[in-house]
């Protein structure tokens, strides 16, 4: 079932602020991870990465038949050009909405692992970009991270999933990605 906002909502008789709104975008919170920034949904840039020298991305994934977890971790670099040959594609090519699973080693099941996608705040954003899987999040995952990048959110899922994929490209290497 394909969820969309319908537009503005009809006034219920009570005013809401819109500095709270404000306010709420422009929170500063705890970075989870040492890629991401300090503001919901950012993270740093490519370039600020590697003089850090944080160059391998880690998240934690979780078997869907034994429900085993571990950690995956991706080399920065390579999976950023893997993902720079879909982003002048105007949709999510299939792959992004239904990624390719990793098999368990475990179990040996194949194509199971989904990654562990925490709260909102704790979202790994870069993980998930990095290993093509933002198609996992839930319309109001997707939602939450246009949101806090300024990206209108009225849309279907496939157009959610790439422009997501744009602008985490976007924050990681702002001259050679497209403007949205």
């Amino acid at each position: 079932m394909r969820q969309t906002d319908i537009g503005p909502r009809a006034s219920t008789g009570t005013s809401t602020s819109t500095q709270s709104t404000e306010e709420e975008k422009n929170e500063t919170i705890t970075p989870v991870y040492p890629w991401a920034t300090s503001r919901h949904a950012i993270v740093h840039t490519l370039d600020y990465l590697v003089s850090k020298e944080i160059t391998i991305i880690s998240g934690e994934v979780q078997c869907q038949k034994c429900q085993q977890q571990y950690k995956i971790q991706y080399e920065l670099q390579d999976k950023v050009n893997e993902i720079a040959k879909f982003i002048f594609k105007n949709r999510a090519p299939n792959i992004w909405m239904t990624p390719n699973l990793p098999n368990c080693k475990y179990c040996n099941q194949r194509n199971c692992f989904k990654p562990i996608i925490s709260k909102d705040e704790s979202i790994n954003w870069l993980f998930l970009l990095l290993g093509q899987a933002t198609g996992f999040y839930k319309i109001d995952q997707l939602k939450y991270f246009c949101k806090h990048t300024k990206i209108h959110r009225t849309r279907p899922k496939n157009r959610f999933v790439y422009l997501t994929y744009m602008e985490l490209c976007k924050q990681l290497d702002p001259r050679k990605t497209p403007r949205l």
